[in-house]
């Protein structure tokens, strides 16, 4: 049969942005509105003629909201198939409507379980039961039922029905694959939780989100979440499949807001700069490119902080990857669209709308710049990180864990005064991030030169010195294994640096150590190496 005309929507949502606007569209192109109790209470507040869905099934909310859509009239109206006439004649006998059209999103579980003193209990009342059954419902209809689970969706529907009072089996298709993958999102930040709250003991085979130990084996059930256009290069085939224990704040899990398809690389810069920025204080912006950390800076604002990071090496900026530890705002929009500047993609907890809109509508940006919401962050969590070899897989804890400055000690004659001590450990927690033989110079807590995946330490300072070169004076450097020889010391206090940090553990430590205190240099051992290969 042809594609159902659109006569009445059900609309619940808990996400309420745009939803006026799109309700309104709807009834103007002649559609009723059933609606239930917030929901309904806002779109009648802005005037909207809206149908009490409690009205509709004859009978009340209840149990504080627990019970409003579980209700034979509202799942009649979603499932039935308009192309069998025994179902159509069946909810007209039982005077069912049929509701082509669901818009439904759910109760922000990952929000509430993201706060610091989210309770038990209270994350339990924030598991929505009626929006995903009518989600599912929905999606399982597709081929008479649109099912709309994001703002994002609303123009490309309201298009649709504007042109034909209908929706094409395409996009619907399309809609319900959208809606079965967040609610399988949902169920597992469900599971995930109530796991940590010890509801059952973790399956030995799988692997569990924190860990300490790998197991003897595992199973890790992944979900191909899109193909992608190609892998590094154009000649290889790629795609992105989701593993069952993503975390809320994964990349994996952030929710695009504009822009092309993410492609292999950009996935891959914009995961170094998620790692990277949730080791950072403050309000904080890094600069990614080619998997390296080329600027980043921490500051009062993420203006400021921006600003200093692009400072830090601005000719590698162009066609970079950014990542910010805080909202982005309009004033540090407004920066990043300044003539001259280009960015491939952003990742942010959130972006406010003049933000958005900042960021969407400029000459270069609009449809360009891949925009990524993640929502809250969480610091200094561990866990396990897989990557291939020929035949198997390489297993760790990853090296996500914040420092413990405790267990820090100074070497040299001299220690580091409080702001260069401030600035060690800005400069030690970049360095991490950056491919060995890593070496990071900065001061005032912004990055002003790096030297990445050297063959030799010494090449790696001699980089880093190049890259901050005037700027070397006065700044503080770390090296994220120990120096084998006092020649990168010599080097170092040449430039002007002023303190360095390390690891130490060299059987010439005391060379070093001894050409730091001749050139007067603080030096801090961490007992720590970073690595990243």
């Amino acid at each position: 049969m042809s594609d159902p005309p659109i006569q009445r929507a059900l609309i619940s949502v808990s996400n309420k942005a745009g939803i006026i606007d799109f309700a309104s569209a709807l009834i103007q192109n002649g559609i009723e509105i059933l609606s239930t109790g917030g929901t309904r209470k806002h779109l009648q507040d802005a005037g909207l003629e809206v149908r009490d869905l409690s009205e509709y099934t004859e009978f009340p909310e209840m149990m504080d909201g627990r019970l409003k859509t579980l209700h034979p009239r509202v799942h009649g109206g979603i499932l039935c198939r308009h192309d069998q006439p025994n179902e159509m004649e069946l909810i007209a006998e039982h005077g069912i409507l049929a509701i082509p059209l669901v818009v439904v999103n759910l109760y922000p579980f990952e929000e509430t379980i993201a706060k610091r003193d989210v309770t038990l209990e209270l994350a339990i009342e924030n598991i929505d039961i009626g929006g995903p059954t009518m989600i599912r419902a929905a999606a399982k209809n597709y081929r008479f039922t649109t099912v709309c689970t994001s703002p994002a969706q609303y123009e490309n529907i309201i298009k649709q029905i504007e042109e034909r009072h209908s929706t094409q089996l395409s996009l619907r298709k399309q809609l319900a694959l959208d809606a079965f993958a967040m609610t399988a999102r949902y169920d597992r930040a469900i599971s995930r939780f109530l796991s940590e709250k010890q509801f059952s003991a973790p399956k030995p085979e799988t692997i569990p989100a924190d860990v300490n130990q790998p197991p003897e084996s595992f199973r890790q059930s992944l979900v191909r979440k899109a193909s992608l256009r190609y892998g590094e290069n154009p000649h290889q085939e790629a795609a992105l499949y989701e593993a069952e224990n993503s975390q809320s704040d994964d990349l994996i899990a952030a929710q695009q807001l504009n822009g092309k398809e993410l492609s292999y690389n950009n996935l891959l810069d914009l995961e170094s700069a998620l790692q990277l920025v949730k080791l950072l204080p403050g309000h904080s912006a890094v600069v990614i490119k080619h998997n390296n950390p080329c600027g980043a800076s921490s500051q009062p604002s993420l203006r400021k902080a921006v600003e200093f990071a692009f400072e830090g090496d601005p000719e590698s900026a162009f066609g970079s990857v950014l990542g910010f530890n805080a909202e982005l705002d309009l004033e540090t929009a407004e920066f990043l669209v300044e003539p001259g500047k280009f960015v491939e993609a952003i990742i942010a907890p959130d972006f406010t709308p003049a933000a958005i809109e900042v960021l969407t509508t400029r000459p270069k940006w609009k449809n360009n710049v891949r925009l990524m919401k993640t929502g809250p962050l969480t610091r200094g969590t561990s866990r396990f990180e897989m990557r291939s070899i020929s035949g198997g897989l390489l297993v760790q804890n990853s090296d996500t864990l914040l420092e413990d400055t405790s267990q820090w000690r100074v070497v040299t004659d001299i220690p580091p005064t409080d702001s260069q001590r401030e600035d060690l450990q800005f400069v030690w927690t970049i360095v991490r991030q950056i491919k060995s033989n890593a070496i990071a110079i900065g001061k005032e807590t912004s990055l002003w030169g790096s030297g990445a995946g050297q063959m030799s330490r010494v090449d790696a300072v001699d980089l880093a010195l190049q890259k901050s070169g005037d700027k070397s004076a006065g700044c503080v450097l770390a090296s994220d294994a120990f120096f084998p020889f006092p020649d990168s010391i010599e080097r170092a206090a040449t430039a002007g640096i002023k303190a360095i940090i390390q690891p130490g553990g060299s059987r010439k430590d005391e060379e070093v150590i001894a050409a730091c205190n001749q050139h007067k240099l603080p030096m801090i051992f961490t007992g720590q190496r970073h690595f990243k290969h």
